[in-house]
């Protein structure tokens, strides 16, 4: 009786909880398809990422002088040198990115921030609603979402394992009427996405909630978080370094720090004595390494993060939780599987209401008949 009830309830809150999440759930599945191929399609359809290769690349000083130059009257935060054969972006106090050849220091192309990839991560991370109430929105439709693909788990999972119970909840019956394919498509293909689809759901909530991030982070064997913060000495020296010291500093980053893709590093430019240089090193994958030097003296500081092979579990979800999440940490591979099981996710909502929508047909319909035949005459015997 107990377990009839839990059902029923379970039931009843999959089907209201995905009507008030589906169109959510809809959008930021869609958005999500698009965004996790974003690098991909920007390398095909934007030319001024690509440089063609003319001997070494040439060193921040040198790049930062060019930019200087073209808009003086911009400020420079960093340069992102993303490898052989591509141009480097520079970071400034403007709307646009400004992408130089790293091989002559030829400004190549400004391109506005404001661009298509810019209004789908709007749509995914605000549904294109103000940043404060559709972070809101967001955050607690993925947690709907997550608890709708609890639930509906445990309404998939067979009474009996027979083999015709197992049939019906692990294949999909593709000669079947609408009807019936329409429910194999929600109930088989939501089984088998459900891994896929929960890791994305808890690397989203990570992103959305505090304490959400905190739990799974002291879940996973995770100590009380250190925010450690570096600054340069500035008992050595009061004034800013030199372009030659960046240089240096980017020369270390490549030479020495770097074990993954060592021509691909960020680089910030320091405005006060006591800034550090922040380097962005090691991006494989959807992940990377941030690592902080003392600008006099190079030295690497506390506050900069350990090699990820090194992480304990805690630290190494936590870092590779964006990876995760757009499912690059197994490359092109996991990147497919992961655009996949999003395409299904955007289906769910759709073929869950059509199954909601045809029972209730169904039910109105009895209803119909059942009142039409109260209504006719009844022949009384003779």
């Amino acid at each position: 009786m107990v377990k009839k009830i839990f059902l029923k309830i379970n039931a009843w809150l999959h089907l209201w909880l995905g009507i008030v999440s589906g169109i959510i759930v809809i959008i930021l599945s869609i958005t999500g398809c698009i965004l996790v191929f974003e690098q991909e399609i920007r390398q095909v359809t934007n030319p001024w990422l690509h440089a063609e290769k003319q001997g070494e690349q040439l060193p921040p000083s040198v790049l930062y002088k060019a930019v200087a130059d073209a808009l003086p009257n911009k400020e420079i935060y960093s340069i992102w040198y993303h490898g052989e054969g591509k141009t480097a972006h520079f970071s400034l106090n403007s709307d646009s990115m400004v992408y130089v050849n790293p091989y002559t220091a030829e400004v190549v192309a400004m391109v506005d921030h404001e661009d298509f990839f810019h209004f789908i991560e709007e749509g995914h991370f605000y549904l294109w609603f103000p940043e404060a109430i559709g972070e809101i929105i967001v955050g607690w439709g993925t947690f709907i979402f997550f608890f709708i693909l609890l639930s509906g788990l445990i309404m998939w999972w067979p009474k009996r394992w027979s083999k015709k119970e197992m049939n019906n909840s692990f294949k999909v019956k593709w000669k079947a009427r609408f009807k019936r394919l329409n429910y194999d498509l929600h109930n088989v293909l939501g089984f088998y996405s459900l891994t896929i689809a929960a890791i994305i759901a808890i690397t989203a909530l990570i992103m959305s909630f505090t304490w959400f991030n905190t739990g799974v982070y002291w879940l996973s064997g995770g100590d009380k978080i250190e925010n450690i913060i570096s600054k340069s000495d500035t008992t050595i020296n009061q004034q800013v370094v030199s372009l030659q010291q960046i240089d240096k500093a980017w020369k270390k980053g490549t030479d020495e720090i770097a074990e993954y893709n060592k021509d691909q590093i960020i680089v910030s430019f320091p405005k006060k004595a006591s800034d550090v240089i922040e380097l962005c090193t090691d991006m494989i994958n959807g992940s990377w390494r941030y690592v902080n030097l003392d600008q006099h003296t190079l030295k690497e500081l506390p506050s900069s993060q350990s090699k990820l092979k090194d992480e304990q579990l805690a630290n190494w979800l936590r870092r590779n939780n964006f990876s995760l999440h757009v499912g690059a940490i197994g490359g092109i591979t996991t990147k497919i599987i992961f655009f996949l099981v999003s395409l299904i996710c955007a289906s769910l909502p759709i073929t869950g209401f059509y199954i909601w929508w045809g029972k209730r047909k169904k039910k109105i319909r009895k209803k119909q008949k059942r009142l039409a035949h109260s209504a006719s005459p009844q022949m009384n015997p003779i």
